[in-house]
């Protein structure tokens, strides 16, 4: 039977709870464990699909389709594990499932309560598919005390019941602020949370503590004493120059020891960490660096770009070099050519991301131009594929008037709303007016590459496999228009129904893809388009 791991947080939210989780089964997997990691979000939505990305930062994609929590891309980036949709649920997904089984008649005229409906639902979702593994961590959402989590707080209490003492521990991420005018450390934020915790029927068997300042041997003991855990249950957290030098910082600081010791687990040997030692060598004593300009409509809030950060990061690693990240709005550049070289001439590299909707489109088309007239690496990913396309119909084409129906009616659709496409399950239809959660292309298909394009030599095969996440498509009437150009596609879905990568043959390294392949991109196993990118940035740098 897999043993869980339930973390909670308190004090205040963006202490790193899945970042935590994250380098947690980093560690574990690192003593030949297996593990999985799972979200429980307090909020009512059905799945983050929907929310503004400065809502909730970016949605990541799984295999499987589901549009999940960001923190999932932790998951994965850490442990390479691909997540699924049964890893990320919310009190809306929850509440939505009891509803319909309420309205079949499935609980036979019972009072449907939260408890003990809705903890037996988050109860489920916990156990469900875990027999194969050896851990189960499972974050709990926002903060102790949210009213929004308490139906998730009572359904742990009563998982560690049912599992029995040895199955199942409680880590919770707290705050110990630095008091300036003080001049100290104050362990007060993490006895109140501990205290509100413990109300709740959970008590802690591991604290970590996030702080500016290492933490003394004496706060250490004041924190273990009133919050009833032992001295070496109290983790010291500090801001690292790196997140993926937090496992490692875990580990000296003895986290993974002693989960194992509250297992009662005595360790056989010590972690093999020598990836990690690899990726941080590798980041703090690179051999150059580059500038990438990413031009995008979300740039205000990073956590948007989530993935994309971390995939430049990994490209950066696969080259030992640094890759600094100018985030650029796109709306900036809407009519301004002085603007644009001001923001772009400084970039070894361009990157268009994806994005929906028409603010900041004409920006991004804008400096689609710049990257192609001036022979600057361009990688274009979903939307920015998408404008690479309307670029390419507008200024080599001919076609004055090219556009998306994403923008409204148009005369020249060189981008349109796809309708239907085969799925996994067969044909997919979706209507123009019908809802927007979970109506896109989304999850991982299949693309067949042109045999001698840059991409099948980039990826070294002729087949891949990538997630997607888009409602519109290049409309495949303009393709000849296109390729007359120099716009080349490269890759199209197995049906040769649907285009996939476009790319410049006669340009240094000009790419646009429909997918997101920085979802899949890792520290130990970077994507190989992002490895390319940087490389073709690395060698725009010695040109300038």
């Amino acid at each position: 039977m897999a043993r869980f791991i339930f973390i909670t947080g308190g004090v205040v939210s963006s202490l790193g709870k899945g970042l935590m989780a994250a380098s947690l089964a980093a560690l574990l997997q690192a003593r030949g464990y297996r593990v999985r990691i799972r979200k429980f979000d307090p909020y009512l939505n059905v799945d983050p699909g929907t929310m503004s990305p400065y809502q909730h930062g970016e949605v990541y994609v799984t295999d499987d389709g589901a549009e999940t929590d960001l923190d999932l891309g932790h998951y994965e980036r850490f442990t390479g594990v691909a997540a699924r949709q049964s890893d990320n649920v919310t009190s809306g997904r929850i509440y939505q499932q009891i509803i319909q089984r309420e309205r079949r008649g499935d609980y036979l005229g019972a009072t449907v309560q939260v408890i003990p409906h809705v903890t037996d639902a988050i109860k489920a979702f916990a156990k469900d598919e875990t027999d194969d593994l050896d851990f189960v961590l499972c974050e709990i959402g926002g903060t102790v005390g949210d009213i929004e989590s308490l139906p998730f707080i009572e359904a742990i209490r009563q998982l560690k019941n049912e599992v029995g003492r040895g199955n199942a521990i409680s880590i919770h991420v707290t705050l110990v602020p630095f008091i300036a005018a003080a001049g100290e450390l104050k362990t007060k934020p993490t006895q109140h949370s501990v205290r509100e915790l413990a109300a709740l029927g959970v008590q802690p068997d591991v604290l970590v503590c996030r702080c500016e300042h290492p933490l003394p041997a004496s706060e250490r003991a004041k924190i273990a004493l009133f919050c009833n855990v032992p001295e070496s249950a109290v983790i010291p957290a500090l801001d690292a120059k790196s997140i993926y030098a937090v496992p490692l910082q875990y580990h000296a600081e003895g986290l993974d020891s002693e989960v194992l010791r509250a297992f009662g687990i005595v360790p056989s040997s010590a972690p093999d960490l020598s990836r990690w030692s690899e990726i941080v060598d590798r980041l703090t004593n690179p051999e150059g660096e580059v500038t990438v300009g990413v031009v995008g409509k979300y740039v205000g809030l990073q956590d948007a770009y989530k993935s994309l950060n971390e995939a430049l990061v990994h490209g950066g690693i696969a080259n030992r070099v640094k890759v600094n990240i100018r985030w650029i709005d796109a709306e900036l550049f809407e009519g301004d050519d002085a603007e644009i070289a001001a923001h772009l001439e400084p970039c070894h590299a361009i990157l268009v991301p994806g994005a929906f909707g028409e603010r900041g489109a004409e920006g991004k088309i804008a400096s689609v131009r710049f990257a192609r007239e001036r022979e600057i690496p361009y990688f274009g990913i979903c939307f920015g594929m998408q404008m690479a396309c309307i670029e390419g119909a507008r200024d080599l084409g001919g076609i004055a008037n090219a556009s998306s129906t994403e923008f409204g009616p148009t005369d020249e659709p060189v981008v349109g709303l796809i309708t239907e496409w085969m799925g996994r399950d067969g044909l997919e239809k979706r209507e123009a007016s019908g809802d927007l959660g979970g109506t896109m292309r989304l999850g991982a298909y299949e693309a067949t590459l042109g045999g001698n394009s840059r991409v099948a030599a980039i990826y070294g095969d002729t087949t891949i496999s990538e997630r997607h996440r888009h409602r519109w498509e290049v409309n495949t009437a303009y393709r000849d228009v296109l390729e007359k150009g120099g716009l080349v596609f490269s890759g199209m879905s197995p049906d040769g129904t649907l285009p996939e990568i476009v790319e410049r043959p006669d340009h240094p390294w000009f790419v646009g893809v429909q997918f997101h392949p920085e979802l899949k991109s890792k520290p130990f196993d970077p994507h190989p388009l992002f490895t390319s990118f940087i490389e073709a940035a690395v060698r725009q740098s010695r040109l300038v």
